[in-house]
């Protein structure tokens, strides 16, 4: 990518790593579902009125909203608000990624490879050592809350790869036509339908399912009287909290990286994610002074290791005008509604290797670089 596009690739992974401890700072004056129930609210107004609805059917946009938005972020802001440090949930919530690889392999049938495998079982090994190597002042159920969040993620990131396949058709049929392939600018117009702007709309629409279940989950797990003294008597933080992430990390970032996949093939865009949980830890360490310890640090580098694996960020680069397979989630209007956000980062859904297992289906000739 030039060197402006990478720079926003950057900025946006800046974004996502720092909404931890913006999540976590506003938090402290607020319950953490009634919290999640205006964020969302602050996601759908007023960019549901100008975004267009997404052309997946209503019950995926529901179950999309019920597992990305409601299921994962209902979760990540419980587990913070137990005592889940902002920096290592960062890091946690990348099992994601493992995580989307065994649910699509049972729910889609999509083969995983060898290497994605193996990336798994890094991951869990690393994961493990987070585990049982974290500092005592984290919860037990804080730990198993996030994981439980970005299991949830992973639900949502299949429900969402499903539904792509429904509306564009399988791969072999859209790669049937050497137009296609050789990038007929009448073929690439077709089929990709701006990407982009599908992401968005998802992103945006899926939100419906969220605000008034949180609310009533809060009123009552809070009580009335709770929810009633919290939404009189709101400081700046949880209003600023709010508004960065619903519009700066949701809207504006998840602009940014959707644009970013439609002009670049995924495998240059996603690996900039792995800069995510280092960001969330580094702004964890200087705003709310936590420091991880050596298993949590050890056990991070192989976790991310694991997703490296997986996502296929370690793989070599083919020599020129070789032969390469051609990756379906890099297939154009396969988008991740809210994958790019944490806990939103895109692991699963436009990346090629994050997605589960894709063999032998088709080829492509690399570009010349």
């Amino acid at each position: 990518m030039p060197l402006r596009s990478s720079l926003l690739a950057v900025l946006v992974a800046v974004v996502w790593g720092v909404n931890f401890v913006v999540i976590d700072l506003g938090l402290g004056d607020m319950p953490p579902t009634l919290f999640v129930a205006l964020r969302f609210l602050v996601v759908l107004v007023p960019a549901i009125f100008l975004v267009p609805r997404p052309r997946a059917r209503w019950r995926d946009v529901l179950l999309v909203g019920t597992f990305m938005s409601l299921g994962q972020f209902g979760l990540l802001y419980t587990a913070l608000a137990i005592g889940m440090p902002a920096g290592l949930a960062s890091l946690v919530l990348q099992a994601q990624v493992g995580l989307t690889v065994l649910f699509a392999a049972a729910a889609l049938r999509e083969v995983p490879t060898r290497a994605q495998l193996l990336g798994v079982l890094v991951g869990a090994a690393g994961l493990v050592v987070v585990g049982v190597g974290r500092s005592a002042s984290t919860p037990a159920l804080a730990f198993v809350v996030t994981l439980a969040a970005a299991a949830s993620w992973a639900v949502g990131n299949v429900i969402a790869r499903g539904a792509g396949r429904r509306d564009h058709g399988s791969p072999s049929a859209d790669r049937g036509s050497p137009s296609a392939d050789q990038g007929s600018p009448s073929a690439e117009q077709g089929s990709r339908s701006r990407p982009g702007l599908d992401g968005l709309s998802m992103t945006v629409w899926s939100a419906l399912v969220v605000p008034v279940p949180m609310l009533g989950l809060s009123l009552a797990l809070d009580g009335p009287d709770a929810v009633g003294h919290a939404l009189t008597h709101l400081t700046l933080a949880p209003v600023l909290s709010t508004l960065y992430t619903a519009w700066l990390a949701s809207l504006v970032g998840y602009g940014i990286w959707n644009t970013l996949l439609a002009r670049y093939p995924a495998s240059a865009v996603v690996p900039f994610t792995m800069l995510v949980p280092p960001v969330g830890m580094l702004a964890a360490w200087v705003v709310l002074d936590e420091v991880p310890n050596t298993a949590e640090l050890v056990g991070g580098a192989v976790l991310l290791l694991g997703v490296a694996t997986t996502t296929g960020v370690l793989r070599r680069r083919p020599p020129r005008g070789v032969i390469i397979p051609h990756a379906p989630d890099a297939e154009p209007g396969v988008v991740a509604p809210h994958t790019a956000e944490p806990g939103d980062v895109p692991g699963f859904d436009g990346a090629p290797d994050s997605s589960p297992g894709f063999r032998d289906q088709g080829a492509t000739r690399a570009r010349s670089r």
